[in-house]
């Protein structure tokens, strides 16, 4: 069986990822800054370390790369800039440069990057082959890709996880916006008109073991769910599955004296992705539907 490099194994994806893997019979290592944390919160099985040392001359087979300051929650400083660019462009420069070193690479890589690499695209319905933004986002998943294309330069195959809003009941963006909906206080942001392109977390998992097992799959693909939605029709919909409703907008002047451009990159422009590359390659949404994800989810 494989044997597979995790980074950012102890995140809201990484955590769901690594039972997945487990799960399969897959050798799982998941690079973590603190193996007693990760022991506690990891199913048994998994390979800790807490630097590429202690592969001890191995080469994975499959390197998963999902290591990365989470973007959205705060307001944007110069230094947090430095921080999402140090965990992300720096940490894949370290990576590859720790595996140049030996002169041996996994053979296959799967990289994060997001989808923030399109920019803000209005209504229109884009994929794979849409030229990146302008933002600051789209400029850090620009580089994000390119520091893992070193990787596809001496002989890796390599994809880059173009991930959506992440949807699952024990952390990411649901987490944070299902308090006021159950209170009753959740609503459209802004006008409610931009696009919103997210995926279940299961599928999420589910897309990264497809592309793991299926290493003729090279370059960019969007982890999205087939039906992008509107940020009211979101909220409506979210609202409906815990039984409230969706009546207090959020006006865009008051998300953006709070959070600035985080507000505006992340909350209030607009994103119309299709998987198309998933689909063509033969992988299947478990959940297609905004409303039956969110029944799944919160069923418990």
């Amino acid at each position: 069986m494989k044997s597979i490099l995790i980074t950012g194994g102890t995140g809201f994806i990484g955590r769901a990822l690594v039972g997945l893997l487990i799960e399969r019979g897959y050798q799982v290592c998941v690079l973590t800054r603190d193996p007693g944390k990760a022991e506690r919160n990891l199913p048994a099985g998994v390979s800790l370390i807490d630097n590429l040392g202690a592969l001890n001359g191995s080469v994975p087979d499959v390197l998963v790369n999902l290591a990365g300051e989470p973007l959205a929650g705060r307001r944007w400083s110069s230094a947090s800039k430095q921080l999402f660019r140090e965990s992300r462009v720096e940490f894949t420069n370290k990576l590859f440069a720790f595996f140049a070193g030996r002169g041996d690479y996994p053979a296959r890589v799967i990289s994060g990057s997001a989808i923030g690499y399109y920019g803000n695209c209005g209504d229109r319905l884009i994929d794979e082959r849409e030229a990146s933004g302008g933002d600051f986002a789209a400029e850090l998943c620009r580089d994000w890709e390119l520091a893992a294309k070193q990787f596809e330069a001496v002989g890796s195959s390599l994809c880059l996880l173009r991930t959506g809003i992440v949807l699952g009941p024990e952390g990411g963006a649901l987490k944070q916006m299902l308090p006021a909906f159950k209170f009753g206080l959740g609503g459209p942001m802004g006008s409610g008109g931009q696009f919103m392109s997210w995926i279940h977390l299961h599928d999420m998992v589910r897309l990264i073991l497809f592309l793991i097992e299926r290493p003729a799959i090279v370059g960019p693909i969007n982890a999205v769910s087939s039906q992008s939605i509107t940020n009211r029709d979101f909220s409506v919909t979210l609202a409906g599955a815990v039984r409230r409703p969706a009546l207090i907008r959020v006006p865009a002047f008051v998300l953006m004296l709070m959070l600035g451009e985080m507000a505006k990159t992340l909350l209030l422009s607009s994103q119309r992705v299709l998987p198309t590359r998933a689909l063509a390659s033969g992988f299947e949404f478990r959940y297609p539907q905004l409303a039956g994800a969110l029944e799944e989810m919160l069923k418990k």
